[in-house]
């Protein structure tokens, strides 16, 4: 599942949402709802009292709910249960509390602002501009990051045209572009950097980002202009593209006399969520 978290504001409440790009589908934590509808001040506690009530019930809502890794108040990643849209309906059903209808209509809201940026793409574009910005990441990495994905969508649309298909098969030749030009798979560069289910795109430094985004506009170029034909030859284009991003790696560590593959990851120098949060509704 490629994931994005990302935090919603209701009435200054924060509530955890994850986008499923492969589902293209909104989850959103239950336990944050929760709090929101009945103003507990627990509301994990509410809650599973309520799915235990639920299921003695044979409420097939509560046993359709599914677990994701959210971040935690305390910046772990850590099972909580989710919901989609329509769970969550179901499930407001069952609360009483005055909150219900308001946050209906704020749910609807987010359907519909997910339909608008289905029509107009840009609009992805400028909700993750200012979630990253809510998160503390700075304007100049930020703009980074946008080039990085436009580049990264523009590989993955020439894969296809290549004739590849398999969402395996992308990550295969992911990994074999990412080890060319770093030296480690996606998931060694994720270990190296103590992550688990974070995006690595997400917690690389700028120079990191910006290698990584040569490599893969480097292996579009060099796939428009050999032309191969499914996964076995699209490897060696992926390889090609990262050697490319590897030259300029090794140049400039000769200059600067050290490496810049880095061990930090975002969470050692971004401001906690909450404190980005907090910032933002005072200004």
């Amino acid at each position: 599942m490629e994931q994005n978290i990302a935090i919603q504001l209701f009435e200054n409440h924060k509530i955890r949402v994850v986008w499923d790009a492969e589902k293209d589908k909104y989850f959103f934590s239950i336990v944050d709802v929760i709090q929101v509808l009945t103003e507990s001040t627990d509301g994990r506690k509410y809650w599973n009292k309520l799915k235990q009530r639920l299921k003695a019930e044979g409420n097939e809502t509560v046993t359709n709910c599914h677990q994701l890794k959210l971040p935690a108040e305390d910046n772990k990643m850590r099972l909580t249960d989710v919901a989609d849209i329509e769970q969550l309906l179901r499930l407001i059903q069952s609360i009483p509390s005055k909150k219900a209808e308001p946050v209906k209509l704020w749910l609807a809201e987010i359907g519909s602002q997910r339909i608008d940026q289905m029509i107009d793409p840009e609009l992805s574009f400028q909700m993750a501009i200012e979630d990253y910005r809510r998160q503390g990441y700075s304007d100049k990495w930020i703009e980074n990051r946008m080039k990085s994905i436009r580049t990264r969508n523009e590989l993955t649309d020439e894969w296809k045209r290549s004739g590849v298909t398999d969402h395996k098969d992308f990550a295969m030749l992911t990994n074999i572009l990412t080890k060319a030009w770093s030296g480690m798979t996606t998931g060694q560069y994720k270990t190296y950097k103590g992550l688990t289910k974070e995006n690595l795109r997400d917690n690389m430094t700028s120079i990191e980002l910006a290698l990584n985004t040569l490599a893969e506009a480097a292996t579009t170029e060099i796939s428009r202009q050999r032309n191969p034909k499914g996964v076995n030859e699209s490897k060696q284009t992926a390889q090609a593209g990262g050697n490319i991003a590897k030259g300029a790696r090794q140049q400039l560590e000769k200059e600067i006399g050290h490496s810049i593959i880095s061990s930090s990851k975002a969470s050692d120098y971004l401001l906690p969520t909450e404190d980005s949060e907090t910032k933002k509704l005072k200004e």
